[in-house]
């Protein structure tokens, strides 16, 4: 059996993307993955060699553009959904698993184009566009908010790492995976006077910024790990004893299987 996955954006959706990929290898279902060119799927999954193939797509948002622009987008998104067709009956797929995100577009009406099984996860409490626009046809709807709740699915390599904090030495910064301003404004006032105190940072600070902060931890003369990404984030949470964080589902639900406070 063949399925695709797809969806994602943002770490957060992305993030949902890799337990369901983990989930269905465990089962013997194979995967292909439909993303985007733009965002973070790219930087994500390019490498990801357990799927059997892989989709990035020149997909578009809808949301917050003019009428002109929404129209355009919306005749290009299914003029990809017609590509979608395609590999589908390529690779005789026999579900589809949004994640949601402008990226999973063009596969979800695909699959209810070629009448396939959509199944749709939704990360937030409040639904994103496309799926509340796309939940009265999905085969499943499944949300952690939802009245007919839904596990939240996290990677358990965040609860391997799980551990009892007795000491503060480490404190990490999250600004989800497109960073966080208010999170890197907050980490660099706070940066030396946690130096006076011996507190080492650790400090995702997104790709736009990323420049910005490593060059005012280096004009305090404070070594602090800075990155915009990381691939082993459940390393960075392991070693931190506390962690300043915006309130992403994804990073909420990974904090709380890490027991990271």
């Amino acid at each position: 059996m063949t399925i695709a996955l797809t969806g994602g954006g943002t770490g957060g959706h992305l993030a949902i993307v890799r337990c369901l990929l983990e989930s269905a290898i465990k089962k013997n279902i194979e995967c292909i993955y439909i993303g985007s060119q733009n965002g973070q799927d790219k930087a994500w999954f390019e490498n990801e060699v357990r799927f059997k193939e892989k989709f990035f797509l020149s997909s578009k948002g809808v949301v917050n553009q003019s009428k002109f622009g929404k129209i355009s987008s919306l005749l290009h998104t299914l003029k990809l959904s017609k590509d979608c067709r395609e590999i589908f009956k390529k690779y005789r797929i026999q579900a589809v698993f949004s994640v949601g995100g402008y990226s999973a577009a063009p596969a979800s009406f695909a699959a209810l184009f070629s009448h396939l099984p959509l199944f749709i996860h939704e990360q937030n409490s409040k639904s994103g566009s496309l799926n509340m626009l796309l939940k009265p046809f999905a085969t499943k709807f499944f949300s952690a908010f939802e009245k007919e709740f839904s596990p939240y699915p996290v990677a358990n390599k965040f609860f391997d790492n799980a551990r009892t904090r007795t000491e503060l030495k480490n404190i990490i910064f999250l600004g989800g995976s497109q960073g966080a301003s208010f999170i890197n404004e907050l980490a660099l006032n706070l940066a030396p006077k946690l130096q006076e105190q011996n507190i080492k940072i650790i400090h995702q600070c997104g790709k736009n910024d990323f420049e910005k902060c490593k060059k005012h931890y280096q004009n305090l003369n404070i070594q602090a790990d800075v990155f915009d990404f990381s691939s082993n984030l459940e390393e960075k949470m392991k070693n931190a004893d506390l962690a300043i964080s915006r309130a992403g589902a994804s990073t909420l639900f990974e904090l709380c299987a890490n027991t990271l406070p």
